[in-house]
Parts: structure tokens; C-alpha cells; sequence
């Protein structure tokens, strides 16, 4: 699949041209879905009447979203206004059928919250939406290679620590993952089984905010240390193997609730980044499912590269970021892989 407006993350980020082409590739959009509601015969599509409420946590997961209800809007359905929640809110109200689907479900690192809101019984989870998301920390590469750092353990040393000291306490400072995220449980897991919690402070707060603080530090020339994930527009700034450098745990320890997890689950990239590789699917309603399988089926089908998400978070980072240009960011997506989704929309009509 190719996304018309997919842009090289790479330095520097994005001019004049390429929102000109990104408001080119959604007036195109725009203009197919037009012709496409022109043409169809809504009497005779299963969604018909059928309202569905989708939800996400993060602004950056409205596109994905969007591809999925054009779906469901091509298929009959009327989508209500989506639910921006907690992901651990989010679950609880999938299961008690005040959201029917989101499209930001992490497979494993959800895991607890799947479970605590009713597993199986009460949600479904189809398809693989989003394959080799990765998360894990990451450091500057000026300051890992001056001194050799590779490991998260290395920081155990109070002056490798101390490099990363921004407020003055002589401990490492994390930029870290948002309470309610389930990162944020993974994060605190490894700083106690690594014996790091003496020699890093992990901080926690409105994580963008805290990004932004920190792509300032690095473009200052200080020492930065961060955790973060893909896909996000954040790599289109701080490049891998350019700017920053993962960084490996030295074994492989999560949470208990994420199950038997080996050093091959946590591996990408030739490291050991110390999360579980995961994929992103869409998590549903058990009784939506249930009473629509149209819809089932297309969530089973529908992809979307991690390239594109991230293409498309980094139109948002250079401004991009209302709810109708998101909306027409995944009306472009949709017209560049017309083929390919009009196959998934006519496989999922054919199981009425």
C-alpha cells in the first residue's frame, strides 16, 4: 500500500510542499468518498440504522480511527462522536457496551486491561490493524557514543546517571509514560528489577509537553533520555542511528499480567528494547460483534502501515491536527488504496 501524502521522516520536517500535497491528496479524498455516497444504494446496506461509537485516548490514533469508520460508513452504519477516554475507561466502557470499537488496542501491553474488564466474554479483538509497533527508551547518540553507552543497567553508575540530570538531584531524568497508558506499569516493573529506581526518576506528566521540553534540551546539545513508541511523528525529529539510539535492557522482565514473554518478543532492530514487539487491533463490543458480522469481517481485514500512521502523525506535528484534517488525512489514505479497501468493503458485504 502506498499512502499519497507519505512523507521521509527525516530532517528537515516538512515545508510548504508537502502541506500543499497533503491538501491536495484530501481534496482528492474528499472528492471519492462524495462520489462513492453518491452512487450507493443505502436501502440495501446491513448497517442501516445502526449507530456505532468508536473511541481512542490519543489524538495521534484519530486517523487509524477514521479509516475504519469510512468503512463503516461505506457498509450502512452511522458513526456517532467518537469517545476520547483513558485506555483503562476505554476498555471498561467497550465491555459494557457504551463504545462499540477502538482501533488503539495494544495486544500485549493492554493485556490487564482486557482481562480486568471482562476478556473474551465481554470483547473481541479482530484482525492485526497496525503490525511491529515497538516501544522502549531511547538516548542521544552524541552522548551514547562519548561513552559507550548501550544498556540501561549502565546507568546504575551514578555519573552515567547524572549526565541525564536535568533538575539537579543527580538522578537520571526519564522522560516517561502518561499514568493510565500501561507503559507507565512497565516502566515501573524495569526500574525496580533492574535496580534503577536510586538513579533515575521517572517523570510523569502530560507526555507531548514533556517531549517538547526534551527535543529542546537536544537541540540545545544536552543529553536527553526518553521512552517512547511507534508509530509517532516524534521519530521524524529525533532519528534513529542519527540523533538517538535505543537502548537495550539488560534481560528481558515485564509485568506478570503480560505473560510469558522470552528475549525473542522484546528483540527488534537487532536489540533487545525490552517491551514486547506488539501489534495494534481493533478491540470490540462482544454483542456488537456478535450482531454484526458484516462489520466483524471488515475489522478483520483492514490495514494500515506503520510507515503511513506515521506519515500522518507528522502532518499533524506540523499543524495538521484539527479533527477535520485528521478526517481528511484518512479520506486520502482511503482514495491512494481505493482498490485494496474496496476489497475489504465488498468481502465484508459478502458474508450478510
Amino acid at each position: 500500500m502506498m499512502f499519497n501524502f507519505r512523507l521521509s521522516l527525516v530532517k528537515p520536517v516538512f515545508g510548504a510542499l508537502a502541506i500543499a500535497l497533503s491538501l491536495a491528496a484530501c481534496n482528492s479524498g474528499q472528492q471519492a468518498a462524495t462520489d462513492t455516497a453518491d452512487t450507493a444504494d443505502t436501502s440495501a446496506l446491513p448497517g442501516e440504522g445502526v449507530d456505532v461509537t468508536p473511541s481512542y485516548s490519543l489524538l495521534e490514533e484519530v486517523f487509524q480511527t477514521e479509516v475504519i469508520n469510512i468503512g463503516l460508513e461505506r457498509l450502512g452504519y452511522t458513526i456517532e462522536q467518537p469517545k476520547e477516554l483513558e485506555y483503562a475507561t476505554m476498555h471498561v466502557d467497550i465491555a459494557n457496551g457504551g463504545i462499540d470499537y477502538t482501533a488503539a488496542h495494544w495486544e500485549r501491553l493492554h493485556q490487564e486491561f482486557f482481562v480486568n474488564s471482562g476478556g473474551e466474554e465481554k470483547l473481541e479483538r479482530t484482525g492485526v490493524y497496525i503490525s511491529n509497533v515497538l516501544q522502549g527508551y531511547k538516548i542521544d547518540k552524541a552522548t551514547a557514543e562519548e561513552y559507550n553507552i548501550t544498556s540501561l543497567d549502565q546507568l546504575k553508575d551514578p555519573e552515567i546517571a547524572a549526565l541525564f540530570d536535568t533538575d539537579g538531584d543527580g538522578k537520571a531524568n526519564l522522560t516517561g509514560c502518561n499514568p493510565g497508558w500501561g507503559c507507565e506499569l512497565v516502566i515501573e516493573h524495569q526500574l525496580d528489577e533492574y535496580g534503577l529506581r536510586d538513579v533515575v526518576q521517572h517523570d510523569q506528566g502530560q507526555y507531548f509537553a514533556l517531549m517538547a521540553d526534551t527535543i529542546t534540551r537536544y537541540e540545545q546539545g544536552d543529553p536527553v533520555f526518553f521512552y517512547t513508541w511507534t508509530p509517532l511523528w516524534i521519530h521524524g525529529i529525533l532519528e534513529e542511528g542519527e540523533d538517538v539510539n535505543w537502548v537495550e535492557v539488560p534481560y528481558t522482565s515485564l509485568p506478570e499480567d503480560q505473560g510469558e514473554i522470552s528475549e525473542a518478543d522484546t528483540s527488534a532492530e537487532g536489540k533487545n528494547l525490552g517491551f514486547a514487539v506488539d501489534q495494534q487491533v481493533i478491540l470490540a463490543n462482544q454483542e456488537f460483534v456478535d450482531n454484526n458480522p458484516v462489520a466483524a469481517k471488515f475489522f478483520s481485514l483492514a490495514q494500515v502501515p506503520i510507515s503511513d500512521v506515521s506519515a500522518q502523525n507528522q502532518l499533524m506535528n506540523d499543524g495538521e491536527d484539527s479533527l477535520e484534517a485528521i478526517r481528511g488525512h484518512a479520506e486520502a489514505w482511503v482514495a491512494d488504496n481505493q482498490a485494496e479497501f474496496d476489497g475489504w468493503v465488498d468481502a465484508a458485504l459478502s458474508v450478510q
